[in-house]
């Protein structure tokens, strides 16, 4: 109860019967009524009583509740112009010897134009709005009596957060692009014709979310979220056979897809302690990173994860089982009713405070099944399984084990990672069968990866350095692979989705792999990082990289990055192209991204980046071409 003047009329309502007494006591101060005949009481308050918070128990008939009640008098609180070019100060208020003594800062009661603040409208997404959980919903009210206590969602601390995301992607990019044997422009006899390329892509994102439970303190204790995500996407090239194998089909493509991109039930199945530690479970379509960075599992899919902590959320864990879906060709959503017979289990466990405070260390292990299968994406293309070598259907069984931390040693900031995979592939394509006819067509797994980043906090600059490692295999046909691969990867490193040959897929011409996917460190040379399968005889990466973030303003963010990209095995891609003394360097990749918020919030956030590839001697031996390679993107995000 909150009044900013004294005296003033108490109100409340009751199932006493009427007549029964009603008696109010703040501090010393006491005042009575009844109970009146619809069930309300009244009661005009005359006590003094100054600015502060106190406790008001109200008795009615034998039972008892106590409230908080807020005093702030008026006149007590000096303001001066928000727009005056000198300002001028009060004089200070007299120390006053009654001033109470508050016992913690909620107990301070806020200024009239703090507690008196509403919501504008419905859609205003600044203010106490309950379409965004600031006040519950209060279904009880809205539900039959009979059906209250069946029903979940009907405490007084049910909250629904709906949330709506305009996303759109403008992209322009070069990229080397076979003019194929029906060339767009007629006359082109050179193998690589016109590597101009276009993206647009629009997603509109909608989103419910609904949970119950005081969640400032403490995890919820079930929740229900459900997200659909419309997609529209345009791209143009300048070549023919590239968006789809038939070549009358033209050099531009249009599509689009609505999918249910989350759908999960959450459920906190005990407290552990009286610190807020839990145990809890979610099922359903959900998004899930393995890691800090994203290196080997990161996505939203079909799965149950079953987490929590303890010791005062010192430890936490995950045990997740995931049934990949299929995804779109296009638009990389979920296909939600396809299963793509990959199976994905992980159990992590992350130690806070690990040998020193301020550095988290995380242990790990993944296990992927992959079973074999035959499948064509959207466009017509074949992608499982791999359209080179030896493309018969297989299966690839391989399980990760590995350690990554994150944190910081005095003023030095630590992130690394370190992990290594081992496993069977049933007839890789590039292995293809066994040339000795005596152990099989299956190749052993057995790679490693590495990846260290340094940095340092200087006011709003952070200069970092790092590199990343990742095994290729130097002997193809050998039977055993020793080039790593991720299971689904979205890596957060080395300038991440502003870096040229993170961003951007780059296809191996003249096979059916890229050298590298769209959103992956990895040169693999997989089919398709969506659809395809992971292929571990690949030449790996040896990557350094220097960068700087920049907190230009509390708007403005920008992020600039330097890579060296060097292969660190050839053989895979000289055994695909059939071509010999392929050089190890790939290039230098320079990039700046910026990230800008206008209204400090994340209802409208403008982001975009240029970046450019300066192709060393094996990227030229590849593509037959130095000439530097450009990309540049803007995406503008409006969030409700």
């Amino acid at each position: 109860m909150f009044t900013d003047h004294i005296p003033f009329t108490m109100t409340g309502h009751t199932q006493a019967a009427p007549g029964t007494p009603v008696r109010i006591f703040v501090e010393t101060a006491k005042a009575e009524t009844q109970v009146k005949r619809n069930g309300t009481w009244s009661v005009f308050w005359t006590a003094p009583l100054k600015s502060g918070a106190y406790d008001m128990r109200v008795e009615v008939g034998d039972t008892s509740e106590t409230q908080l009640l807020r005093v702030q008098l008026r006149g007590l609180l000096p303001r001066q112009s928000g727009i005056e070019t000198t300002p001028r100060f009060p004089d200070p208020l007299p120390p006053e010897p009654q001033l109470q003594e508050m016992t913690d800062r909620w107990r301070i009661a806020p200024p009239p134009y703090e507690l008196d603040e509403r919501s504008q409208g419905r859609f205003d997404p600044y203010n106490q709005n309950i379409l965004k959980g600031d006040r519950p919903i209060r279904l009880r009210d809205y539900t039959p009596e009979s059906l209250r206590d069946k029903l979940p969602f009907m405490g007084d601390d049910a909250f629904l957060v709906l949330t709506g995301i305009s996303d759109s992607l403008v992209e322009s990019r070069t990229l080397p692009t076979p003019s194929g044997v029906s060339a767009a422009n007629p006359g082109s006899f050179q193998f690589f014709g016109s590597d101009a390329q276009g993206v647009f892509a629009q997603n509109v994102i909608l989103s419910a979310d609904v949970f119950e439970g005081d969640t400032t303190f403490q995890p919820v204790r079930q929740r229900i979220k459900i997200t659909l995500v419309a997609n529209l996407n345009h791209v143009r090239v300048e070549e023919n056979a590239i968006l789809k194998p038939d070549v009358r089909r033209g050099t531009e493509r249009t599509d689009g897809r609505v999918s249910l991109q989350e759908l999960f039930y959450e459920r906190k199945l005990r407290d552990l302690g009286p610190n807020y530690d839990f145990a809890s479970f979610r099922a359903g379509i959900q998004p899930f990173a393995s890691d800090f960075r994203g290196f080997i599992f990161s996505d939203t899919n079909l799965g149950f994860r079953f987490f929590g902590n303890w010791a005062s959320n010192r430890y936490q864990y995950n045990l997740a089982f995931f049934d990949r879906l299929e995804k779109d060709t296009n638009s990389g959503l979920n296909i939600f009713h396809e299963l793509r017979e990959q199976r994905v289990a992980v159990a992590n466990f992350y130690w806070q405070d690990f040998l020193r405070a301020g550095y988290t260390q995380q242990f790990s292990i993944h296990h992927m099944r992959d079973e074999e299968s035959l499948k064509y994406d959207r466009n017509g293309i074949l992608v499982r399984p791999a359209p080179v070598g030896e493309a018969r259907p297989h299966s690839v069984q391989a399980t990760y084990v590995g350690m990554a931390g994150l944190g910081h040693f005095g003023r030095i900031n630590v992130d690394h990672a370190l992990y290594f995979v081992f496993g069977r592939d049933s007839l890789n394509p590039i292995a293809g069968p066994d040339p000795q006819l005596r152990r099989g067509d299956a190749v052993n797994i057995g790679a490693g990866m590495a990846a260290l980043e340094l940095s340092y906090d200087k006011d709003w600059l952070r200069p970092r350095i790092g590199f990343f490692y990742a095994t290729g295999d130097r002997n193809p046909r050998d039977r055993t692979a020793r080039g790593f691969d991720a299971i689904f990867d979205g890596p957060a490193f080395a300038g991440g989705g502003f870096s040229f040959f993170n961003r951007l897929g780059i296809r191996l011409a003249g096979s059916g792999v890229a050298l590298v996917e769209r959103g992956s460190l990895l040169p693999s040379m997989r089919s398709s990082k969506d659809e395809g399968q992971p292929n571990f005889v690949n030449p790996g990466v040896q990557l350094a990289t220097v960068g700087l973030d920049a907190e230009l303003t509390p708007r403005l963010k920008a992020v600039l990055t330097g890579n060296y990209i060097r292969l660190d095995a050839v053989e895979p891609i000289e055994q695909v192209l059939f071509q010999e003394n392929i050089s190890h360097e790939i290039g230098t990749d320079l990039s700046v991204g910026v990230r800008y918020r206008p209204f400090l919030s994340n209802n409208v956030i403008l982001v975009g980046g240029a970046a450019v590839l300066l192709p060393g001697q094996g990227f030229e031996d590849i593509y037959e071409s130095n000439d530097p390679l450009y990309h540049a993107f803007m995406n503008v995000i409006l969030q409700f």
